[in-house]
């Protein structure tokens, strides 16, 4: 395929880079803008990859799953138990993901990254446990200093082995949107009211006594908070291991396509580490999660599909993957106006 030089891919926002890009986009068989956002999504792959033929060959989903300390507390309508109930039927191939890795010919890996109780042994599942889920962040911290740099290692090592061009990161855990919502409000300085939504189906009653646990659980520390340390207070090890996955996904020039609430929460402690990955992350969906909207806002993102999703799994990211694959197409394969003999505009 054809390369840019080395000084040429040295900057993603480099003016030859995007003229060359331009130039290819606008002569391609259509009115000049036409393709809308089709054409954004192209030049950012192909500014990622460093090549006029971007790799949108093929994609894939890991899964993390990890406990947390304060689903006991009542801030989900599920039992924590689900968790590893939810693990095993990834596992066994009968979940959403895996419905829609398969549709979508999409790879997809499960990391046990620190579910409760015995570790699952599974000849398909990859172990990164940290420990056997996180402590109670209602409380106290949810994970030590120690246990935040592995959890962060740990993914960062798979986000820079992942062996496809596009990657998609999913989680699972019960009380991880409560984790995502103090996460994100410590990131943000935004009240943790604000970002709290029902999860996994919280009544009325439910989403009360949600906010009120999130908030006892934010005022133990500072309104606004490091990455580190709002991840080492509030995550669960999977969202700490989706943040590291991004960050060595993103230095490889991976594209990632970021999936909901969860997700982009563990995607804006990854841009507060390294605010450079910006340019490998596609936000794939708009979650009916409450508190999506808000974060997507800080971060000044638009995302793809807009489809009521709230389920996690990777699930809005897998959806956004054909629109991926089009966009390398259009770029790769559409003819131009000269190409195909075809008169331009006049």
């Amino acid at each position: 395929m054809p390369q840019l030089s080395e000084s040429q891919n040295a900057d993603a926002s480099g003016t030859e880079l995007d003229r060359r890009l331009q130039a290819l986009i606008d002569g391609k068989t259509k009115p000049v803008g036409s393709l809308g956002r089709v054409e954004d999504l192209a030049m950012q792959i192909a500014r990622l990859q460093g090549t006029l033929e971007p790799d949108t060959s093929s994609c894939g989903l890991t899964l993390f799953a990890g406990d947390h300390g304060m689903a006991t507390a009542g801030v989900s309508a599920y039992p924590q138990t689900v968790t590893r109930q939810m693990l095993l039927n990834f596992l066994a191939g009968g979940a959403a993901a895996n419905a829609f890795s398969d549709a979508l010919g999409v790879s997809m890996q499960v990391v046990d990254a620190g579910v409760a109780g015995a570790p699952v042994e599974h000849p398909a599942l990859l172990s990164r446990r940290i420990r056997g889920g996180t402590g109670n962040a209602i409380e106290g911290p949810a994970m030590s200093e120690d246990e935040c740099s592995a959890a962060l290692a740990a993914g960062e090592l798979l986000g820079t082995e992942a062996r496809q061009p596009v990657v998609a990161f999913g989680d699972m855990g019960i009380g991880n949107t409560a984790a995502a919502s103090l996460v994100a409000a410590k990131l943000t300085g935004t009240d943790v009211a604000d970002l709290t939504g029902r999860g996994t189906g919280l009544d009325d009653a439910g989403l009360e006594r949600k906010r009120t646990l999130l908030k006892r659980a934010a005022a133990r520390t500072a309104p606004q908070l490091e990455a580190r340390d709002a991840l080492r207070e509030y995550a669960g090890f999977e969202i700490v291991m989706i943040a590291g996955a991004m960050l060595g996904a993103a230095g490889a020039r991976r594209l990632v396509l970021v999936d909901g609430f969860i997700c982009t929460a563990a995607a804006n402690a990854a841009l507060r580490i390294d605010p450079s990955i910006r340019n490998a992350l596609v936000f794939a969906h708009r979650s009916a999660e409450g508190g999506h909207d808000r974060l997507l806002a800080t971060l000044d993102a638009q995302p793809l599909l807009d489809l009521g999703l709230r389920l996690g799994e990777g699930t809005g990211a897998l959806l956004a993957w054909p629109l991926v694959q089009a966009a390398g197409a259009f770029l790769r394969d559409m003819a131009s106006f000269d190409s195909a003999s075809v008169d331009g505009p006049a």
